[in-house]
């Protein structure tokens, strides 16, 4: 579906509503950065001009939404699946763009191992994982990525370390194996950090185009909800507590990558 605007002849049009988003109203919980991140991977199929070519997959949890918001064919994988079914997609249809949208307690939990064998493998898929630090979908409980003392449904008093271990690095290890190319973290909590985010996913992209290997982009978000936080509180907790542990920045980029011409 797209929307049709009649610019008057004295103004410029500046910017468009993407044609690879669908014009549904947003059923995300107020302050959720889920909606900025589908818009930005709308942005980045319409400027690469790859909308009719690409397939999405989803599993399960809040990520699984975003085949109501993107106009491009999507499937649904199980819980932790997404790699697993990515990699056969483009396996059998070389010539289409296949990604995965992840939250974090998918791919860094009983999607650790799908997301790290296709990455050794080099698979040429792309990943856009939501890193909130919480299951989000099934009511709150400690995630791999929950911080250390944060207080979850499951975790009443805090995540003892002791007993649950330590929060995962998902990208920290992405980018220790050989095939992949392409492993780094941003935010989407301001308008800078949006526009980074939104050049790594570009670049992700753009690898799987050049045929390199793997990409990932980590995406630090908040979950007001399940946090029990306003919006804005929520997304400056971002800022300064999740940072500390899920340092912002590039892990790998081969010189292949780098030399990719991301505007």
């Amino acid at each position: 579906m797209t929307v049709a605007v009649k610019i008057p002849e004295d103004m410029e049009l500046i910017y468009e509503y993407p044609e690879a988003m669908t014009t549904t109203y947003t059923h995300y919980c107020p302050g959720c950065p889920h909606g900025i991140v589908h818009r930005l991977v709308a942005e980045v199929i319409d400027e690469l001009g790859i909308r009719e070519k690409c397939i999405g997959v989803a599993p399960v949890g809040c990520s699984v939404m975003i085949y109501k918001y993107l106009n491009v064919d999507f499937v649904e994988a199980a819980h932790g699946r997404a790699p697993a079914m990515a990699t056969g997609l483009k396996r059998t249809n070389p010539d289409k763009i296949v990604f995965t949208y992840q939250g974090d307690g998918d791919i860094a939990a009983i999607g650790i191992a799908e997301a790290l064998h296709a990455a050794n493998r080099g698979e040429l898929i792309s990943t856009v994982f939501i890193n909130n630090a919480i299951y989000g979908m099934t009511g709150g409980q400690m995630a791999p990525t929950t911080l250390p003392g944060m207080v979850t449904t499951s975790t009443p008093f805090g995540r003892d370390v002791r007993l649950a271990g330590y929060p995962v690095p998902m990208s920290e290890l992405l980018a220790q194996v050989e095939g992949a190319v392409y492993v780094t973290r941003q935010m989407a909590t301001d308008l800078v950090s949006i526009r980074k985010t939104k050049k790594a996913i570009k670049r992700a992209f753009m690898v799987q185009l050049a045929g390199l290997g793997y990409s990932s982009v980590e995406v630090l978000s908040s979950c007001s909800t399940n946090w029990n936080m306003g919006p804005w509180e929520a997304l400056e907790w971002v800022k300064e507590k999740m940072i500390p542990y899920f340092p912002l920045g590039t892990f790998k980029m081969t010189d292949e990558v780098k030399a990719l011409k991301v505007k």
